[in-house]
């Protein structure tokens, strides 16, 4: 289904994930002064439970993204295969489950492929936010990923990565759906450990980014 182009400050709010050693155990601070988190405006994010603002949100992320990625590649815009560049440096923490998240990934769909690296696209967060973990863009048409810690103690950590980076791919979420669906996020409840997109979720990503980067563009115009 094509997303409709949303306001590049709309906010995400996707959460999801399970206790795992890596991720600090007591309260840190709040999200740095010179975060993106620190900076959102609360009432533009979709909340982690769902709102009407979901589908909105999900089309400005990847937007952001898209046009992230379409800046550089505009020299060689029939490549079939995408590399989208993140930065995870400001996560720390979460570097296991970041690796984790991008091994699945790129070993799930084969026309995008994540890569750690300089010039990213994207970046991963770290910290505490009362708006638990989300996908967001920084007005300045590029997106990044908040990783809330509190949220990261209850659901499972890989899953609550590997669910916020299907959102760079495209995919918006379905909180109705099962455990064996990524993108059903929270729904399941905490018990749910899957961090696998299922075979619609990878043959959506799939389809998205078919004949690379003009397709993906074609999806967000």
């Amino acid at each position: 289904m094509r997303h409709p182009r949303a306001l590049l400050s709309a906010v995400l709010g996707v959460g999801l994930a399970a206790v795992l050693g890596a991720v600090p155990a007591t309260a840190a601070p709040s999200a740095p002064a010179n975060s993106p988190a620190a900076a959102s405006d609360v009432s533009s994010y979709a909340a982690y439970e769902g709102s009407a603002e979901d589908s909105r949100a999900t089309a400005a992320f990847f937007d952001a993204v898209v046009k992230s990625v379409a800046e550089k590649r505009a020299a060689n815009p029939g490549a079939q295969v995408v590399t989208v560049v993140y930065n995870a440096s400001r996560a720390p923490s979460f570097r296991t489950q970041i690796a984790n998240s991008t091994r699945i990934w790129n070993s799930s769909v084969s026309n995008v492929r994540l890569v750690e690296g300089s010039g990213a696209d994207f970046s991963y967060y770290e910290g505490n936010d009362s708006r638990g973990s989300y996908a967001s863009t920084d007005g300045h048409g590029r997106g990044y990923i908040f990783l809330d810690y509190r949220q990261n103690q209850i659901y499972n950590s890989t899953r609550v990565t590997t669910h916020e980076t299907g959102h760079v791919l495209g995919l918006p979420d379905h909180y109705s759906g099962p455990c064996s669906e990524l993108m059903s996020g929270g729904g399941p409840g905490p018990s749910c450990t899957n961090a696998y997109p299922n075979y619609q979720e990878r043959s959506r990503v799939n389809q998205l980014w078919a004949y690379g980067l003009a397709s993906a563009v074609a999806q967000v115009s």
